[in-house]
């Protein structure tokens, strides 16, 4: 007489409450195949599992969804201190479990799809999951067909630059074309919106009166420079019925203009980062000021209460990292002119702690919210099926906090490859307890668990569905 064989998964998580963007409940998780195989209530009847885990009545949120990263990136003479191994398992100890990383053109003549092949490459050893965004740096014959062989690939997202004339910027009229080819793919262009005339003449203005070190960042890009640029994008989008999504927005203005643009009807969305919410621009006044070099640059104290309210009543949509791994020697040799200093600071690890000190903590964000910013919608923007959410048919990707459980930032502690971080002293909270990714428990109470290099790269879906409205 035969039996049925028993159904065994592979990891069962008890004892946590699981907050997704639309609610919250308590739930046993059951994993299997790197999936979420179902959510039971508690007293629920559980499978044979090879695995329990019990958090102990922690809070479980879906893994972080980076949409934010440069790893690995050379701007000029600089080079980025990490790599995909480095910069993911950092990632994890963070709570993150997927990011997007840019195939930026380094070399004159590297084209957007050669880049974004090189950078598949160098992916293999990543430790989680991963996609990437295009980047264009020049207008080039056959742009169309570079776009749709990047769609090709599964990338539908690419980046633009409306400042570093002579390196990075690209003209309005390309960002319209690009705009318009990429919505043809179902796509989406990301845009670095500064208005370039007005920065080099700020920057020109600061080096004639000997004020160009890094003390005086912030009079070299005003905040008019960056509402200008979003204002000129967001014309174009309009005219083309395209959608778009701004980076790092800095200003209240750019993302109240932001979102007046989605109320009209038209996609377009906010990015912020976590250094605009819980730092400001006195750091500049301060020995080290190298150290908090980033572009858009740190704003005033007042303005960054206005943007943690922008993020509180719905009016930002995610929060990336702008992860740059410059250590603090390499910006130091360029501190008394920011000219040639490598922009950017070290955040991929630190991006979930920092937001969730600055939202939840210090300004009542509610968990909910907190997931959208960091997890859910950055997965939707990007087209990442599976990413974003606890629940049946899901990517196993999530992680345990204690939301009263806090501790002293020390970079010494931390796991990016450069020597500093802008956190530095800070108490920050939301750190994970434990980490799933990929239905492994890469992190738990007796500390981390290398998966090795088991990251995928994902291919972005088309967005036209996936959009938030």
């Amino acid at each position: 007489m035969s039996h049925e064989s028993e159904h065994i998964v592979d990891l069962i998580v008890t004892g946590g409450t699981v907050v997704n963007a639309s609610h919250r409940q308590e739930a046993t998780i059951v994993v299997n195949k790197g999936k979420v195989e179902a959510l039971l209530a508690p007293g629920a009847s559980v499978p044979t599992a090879r695995r329990t885990l019990d958090v102990d009545g922690r809070l479980l949120l879906p893994g972080g969804v980076d949409p934010h990263c440069h790893i690995g990136e050379i701007v000029g003479e600089h080079a980025g201190q990490d790599d995909y191994e480095s910069a993911t398992i950092a990632a994890l100890h963070g709570g993150t479990t997927t990011v997007v990383n840019f195939a930026i053109p380094e070399a004159e003549n590297e084209s957007p799809l050669d880049c974004a092949q090189r950078r598949l490459g160098e992916g293999a050893t990543a430790r989680i999951d991963h996609a990437l965004h295009g980047g264009l740096v020049k207008w080039e014959p056959g742009l169309s067909d570079q776009i749709a062989g990047l769609a090709e690939l599964g990338i539908r997202t690419i980046k633009m630059f409306t400042t570093y004339r002579g390196e990075r910027m690209v003209e309005p009229e390309t960002i319209l074309e690009v705009l318009r080819s990429l919505h043809r793919q179902g796509g989406m262009g990301y845009v670095h919106a500064e208005a370039d005339h007005v920065i080099e003449d700020a920057l020109a203005l600061s080096a004639e009166a000997g004020r160009i070190d890094a003390s005086h960042l912030p009079e070299t890009r005003p905040a008019l420079a960056e509402n200008a640029a979003v204002a000129q994008v967001l014309a174009t989008a309009r005219h083309l019925s395209a959608p778009v999504y701004f980076v790092h927005q800095s200003t209240p203005e750019a993302v109240s203009q932001v979102r007046a643009a989605r109320r009209e009807g038209l996609r377009a969305y906010t990015e912020t980062c976590p250094h605009y919410l819980l730092l400001d621009d006195s750091v500049y006044e301060k020995p080290g000021a190298e150290g908090f070099v980033c572009c858009p640059p740190l704003r005033s104290d007042e303005t960054r209460k206005d943007l943690v309210t922008a993020a509180l009543v719905g009016d930002v949509d995610t929060i990336g990292s702008d992860h740059c791994c410059f250590t603090l020697e390499q910006k130091s040799t360029s501190r008394h002119d920011v000219r040639h200093m490598p922009n950017g600071l070290p955040g991929v690890e630190t991006r979930i702690p920092a937001a969730f000190t600055a939202l939840v903590v210090n300004a009542g964000v509610s968990l909910e919210r907190f997931v959208a910013l960091t997890s859910t919608n950055a997965a939707r923007l990007n087209g990442l099926n599976g990413k974003g959410w606890i629940g049946p048919g899901a990517d196993a990707d999530f992680y345990s906090i204690d939301p009263e459980a806090c501790r002293t930032t020390d970079a010494a502690e931390l796991h990016m490859a450069t020597d500093y971080t802008p956190y530095q002293g800070l108490t920050l909270f939301g750190w994970p307890v434990e980490v799933v990714s990929g239905g492994r428990v890469v992190i738990d109470q007796n500390g981390f668990h290398d998966p090795g290099p088991v990251g995928r790269f994902l291919a972005t879906h088309p967005l036209d569905d996936a959009l938030l409205t």
